[in-house]
């Protein structure tokens, strides 16, 4: 990895879910041919690739509210994937284990950075 490569991956956001998404899409294309792995595999692609699509969503956001519920949106996605990860690694449905292990770990780091988010932003809506 080119140093340039790493500031991006640790402070564009937008560009690091996007990478997510592609190692997700990679991920998926490379699973075992097997009924469990293809059917946790749809349901991987569907959650890993949504947070960098409802991410460009939430930075249009029409208010702080629909910020905060596209920013949900997100986190929810990704929790789901973090969970079909570690579902198909317990399972043993991939072909790479360093593969699958580095989903994990990005997904985790991704999920914290989407609470911490998502915990600064309702912090600052006032109460009515």
């Amino acid at each position: 990895m080119v140093k340039s490569e790493v500031k991006v991956k640790k402070f564009d956001l937008e560009e690091r879910l996007i990478d997510f998404a592609v190692d997700v899409i990679t991920f998926y294309e490379s699973l075992p041919d097997r009924r469990a792995a293809v059917h946790l595999g749809s349901q991987l692609l569907r959650s890993g690739t949504s947070p960098a699509l409802n991410y460009g969503e939430a930075k249009g956001a029409e208010s702080r509210k629909d910020f905060l519920h596209k920013m949900k949106i997100c986190l929810k996605e990704l929790r789901e994937s973090y969970n079909c990860l570690r579902i198909m690694y317990k399972a043993l449905l991939f072909k790479s284990e360093d593969e699958v292990k580095e989903l994990i770990s990005e997904c985790n780091e991704l999920i914290s950075i989407f609470v911490k988010s998502i915990s600064t932003a309702s912090t600052k809506i006032p109460t009515s």
